[in-house]
């Protein structure tokens, strides 16, 4: 087998042209919406914070800047294992967090109603 050669497969799906939904998988859903969130096991679940700004946009800007910028090495091998296009992805993060904070900020500008 050659060195560079990878046994990993690699599928992508269009959110506007899913798979049909089987019966077996109808039925495993319902099982799950059935059941109280006591009852779910969310072992294999990765952390996800409580934050609004974790809704990242899916359509980037496409001016940018280019910079130089130091981030804590956890969060970048964290970024670069999500693959290709990773400083994208910190960017919508990023991106979303400033537009959470203008909501915010703009909803403090009007006071109490």
């Amino acid at each position: 087998m050659n060195k560079n050669a990878s046994n990993t497969v690699k599928l992508t799906l269009d959110p506007k042209n899913l798979p049909p939904l089987t019966a077996q998988r109808r039925a495993e859903l319902e099982a799950v919406a059935a059941m109280s969130d006591e009852q779910i096991d969310y072992s294999d679940a990765p952390y996800l914070p409580d934050a609004i700004w974790m809704k990242a946009a899916t359509e980037l800007p496409r001016t940018k800047k280019q910079i130089t910028l130091r981030v804590d090495a956890e969060v970048l091998e964290f970024f670069k294992h999500t693959g290709k296009r990773y400083q994208s992805r910190m960017n919508a993060v990023l991106r979303s967090y400033v537009e959470a904070h203008k909501a915010h900020a703009k909803s403090e500008d009007r006071g109490p109603e």
